[in-house]
């Protein structure tokens, strides 16, 4: 005869129905915007049935309530004060959005790049380093905030030519 608590990890080991995968869906979806691809892999974490599980996630996106353009959106509105286009995309691709939606969803901010490193760039550091050591670490921040190097050296030489004289 089984316990109580043996029949409950036993159930748990059982796969994930549809509606099973639905609740679980439907609460990560409330709790912020998910690409499809990191939604799959959150609900895989246990016993599924892959064919459920693709049933579910259509039926999700066909109501609108999983949307890749969405997430991506979310995604570049949250971070283009904070990162460049470079670390942007990496983001997205990491989260399994397509790369030409992503392109899409970047564009606008292409014309704004250096202005949003410059401005990431002042609320960091305010001032030019006063030395090589200094320059090179604001040069490497700014890289690994996902801007590229001509943009890098576009905001440091105009942090340079704004340095009031001594």
């Amino acid at each position: 005869m089984k316990s109580g608590l043996q029949e409950l990890a036993e159930s748990s080991k059982a796969p994930l129905s549809g509606p099973q995968l639905r609740a679980r869906a439907l609460r990560l979806l409330a709790r912020r915007e998910h690409s499809r691809a990191e939604l799959q892999r959150k609900l895989l974490s246990g016993e599924v049935d892959q064919a459920a599980l693709d049933a579910v996630l259509g039926d999700l996106e066909s109501r609108g309530l999983l949307s890749d353009r969405r997430y991506a959106e979310v995604t570049v509105h949250s971070k283009r004060a904070r990162y460049g286009l470079a670390r942007i995309v990496q983001t997205l691709s990491r989260q399994g959005v397509d790369a030409g939606l992503a392109a899409q969803v970047i564009q606008p901010l292409k014309s704004s790049e250096r202005e949003r490193a410059l401005a990431l760039w002042q609320k960091r550091f305010g001032e030019p380093a006063a030395d090589l050591k200094g320059r090179a670490r604001q040069h490497r921040f700014l890289l690994g905030r996902g801007f590229d190097p001509a943009t890098v050296a576009w905001v440091l030489k105009q942090a340079r030519n704004s340095r009031p004289e001594t």
